[in-house]
């Protein structure tokens, strides 16, 4: 049940990162799941320890949780926006 929940969760959050960075007509449903899953999954090694809350891996959804998941889509967005284009947007 944690890998579905993830993944729903990661689609959800990837879709939202993609629309405040403005790439989500670039971007299918597949593209906005990878990177709310892996964005989720770089805040909760980069974010989570630093702010003390339990990553979303840890089976924990709370509004941090998600906040910080939130977050690490977002920073993986702009990484790819900058490696791609040479600008965040």
């Amino acid at each position: 049940m944690g890998l579905i929940l993830l993944l729903v969760i990661g689609g959800v959050l990837g879709w939202l990162a993609s629309m405040v960075m403005r790439t989500d007509a670039q971007q299918g449903l597949f593209l906005n799941v990878v990177v709310g899953v892996v964005g989720s999954l770089l805040a909760g090694v980069l974010i989570s320890p630093l702010l003390g809350t339990p990553p979303i891996t840890s089976g924990a959804v709370t509004a941090s949780t998600l906040l910080v998941s939130f977050l690490g889509a977002l920073l993986l967005l702009a990484l790819v926006n900058l490696v791609r284009r040479g600008a965040v947007r």
